[in-house]
């Protein structure tokens, strides 16, 4: 029922993973992988267990729910069934004092049990090592995001305009949204890392909604349904002629997924200063995708861009008010917000087959917030963009 990702990708991860560890943690002896993300990114299921990798042994996928299903999905070779980690415990090599686990995915709650019968005396953080075996993506990976990015072009460019109607509200925009991505192939979920994040469609809004405040670490804003659930669109939020439609959001394949930003004018032409904004972003994009080349630094781009910005456009660029983002891109793949990211500090080079997306975008008082978002494949001719190049502001009148 499920296309099972090939035994020789799944070799080629966990062998990337060994070689990069063995260079980054000389000493290492084992590690324990629980993200669901992780769990399917190494074995080709996501089940409730725990991927064991001993430095000098087989690594074991042990599985408390569900082994037949994981055995169904997965063509990882050694994938054994547990109750709990009692199970493990005794199919499992002699435990080090150190034990390698990803610390921003495991709870203290689930550590504690564990190390109940792993009873290991320190943890250094896996998260790192496996984000960057992540970050490159592999032809297998491509296809995915590839198919991923002609969906996310097809439904934001081309079918949204005629969704847009004088009366409807952001939730009502949303709804319809989501359900014409499904129906195209979207896999429905859009997946972060960052802690506590939750998205369903994306950032999208009417007007100033774009630039409402959020705790969302982006540029954008969203009104949201409401203080428990600000995400989707505001129910009382109507769209009006002479409105700003503002969407920032991912659509998925196979786990992988794009990460797109478009901006329509509906009802009448936008003013002209606001298309100036809206062509100057566009412009910072195409300049930053022309430096994702192998070799060139992240934080050099992020230089590049914003040594390059008059004190009058920095005013609420990336953001609005003191709410700011400070970066201008970031790596996608099987979650939103992965490495490497287009900001300072991130000087490790980029290599080919990354993928970033762009996004430069300006809030506008009264206005909402405007701006562009392609994502990109790492090419040595620049970036290659997998989900379109349309300018943005689309005339929707």
């Amino acid at each position: 029922m499920h296309n099972k990702v090939p035994l020789p990708e799944l070799e080629g991860r966990m062998d990337r993973f060994l070689s990069l560890m063995d260079r980054q943690n000389p000493d290492w002896k084992i590690s324990a992988i629980f993200g669901r993300i992780n769990l399917y990114y190494f074995t080709g299921t996501m089940p409730d267990g725990m991927l064991l990798i001993p430095r000098d042994e087989d690594p074991v996928l042990w599985v408390r729910r569900s082994h037949e299903r994981a055995m169904n999905e997965s063509s990882f070779p050694d994938i054994r069934p547990m109750s709990g980690f009692r199970d493990a415990a005794k199919g499992s090599p002699k435990v080090p004092e150190t034990i390698y686990m990803e610390t921003e995915v495991v709870p203290l709650a689930l550590c504690t049990r564990f190390r109940k019968y792993f009873p290991f005396r320190h943890v250094i953080s896996l998260d790192s090592p496996v984000m960057q075996v992540r970050a490159i993506k592999s032809d297998y990976e491509l296809s995915f995001l590839k198919k991923a990015g002609e969906i996310h072009r097809y439904v934001l460019e081309d079918c949204i305009p005629e969704m847009l109607r004088e009366g409807m509200n952001e939730a009502e925009f949303g709804s319809e949204v989501f359900n014409r991505m499904v129906k195209e192939g979207h896999q429905g979920i859009v997946r972060f890392g960052m802690f506590g994040t939750e998205i369903l469609v994306g950032q999208l809004g009417f007007g100033e909604s774009s630039i409402y405040p959020t705790s969302f670490d982006g540029p954008g804003g969203c009104y949201g349904i409401g203080a428990a659930v600000p995400v989707l669109g505001s129910r009382e939020r109507i769209l009006k002629k002479g409105d700003l439609v503002f969407i920032d959001n991912a659509c998925g394949v196979e786990g992988y997924q794009t990460d797109k930003t478009m901006t329509y004018a509906f009802g009448e032409p936008m003013p002209d200063e606001i298309i100036e904004i809206q062509q100057k972003c566009v412009d910072i994009e195409k300049t930053m995708a022309g430096s994702l080349k192998p070799g060139v630094s992240p934080s050099d781009i992020f230089d590049l861009v914003m040594n390059d910005l008059d004190l009058r456009f920095l005013e609420n660029f990336m953001g609005f008010g003191t709410r700011k983002a400070n970066f201008l891109g970031h790596g996608v793949g099987l979650q939103v917000d992965e490495i490497p990211v287009i900001a300072r500090g991130f000087a490790e080079p980029l290599r080919e087959n990354m993928v970033l997306a762009l996004e430069p975008k300006k809030g506008i008082s009264g206005v909402g917030m405007v701006g562009s978002e392609n994502t990109y494949i790492v090419t040595p001719g620049g970036g290659r963009s997998l989900t379109g190049n349309n300018p943005g502001l689309i005339p929707v009148y």
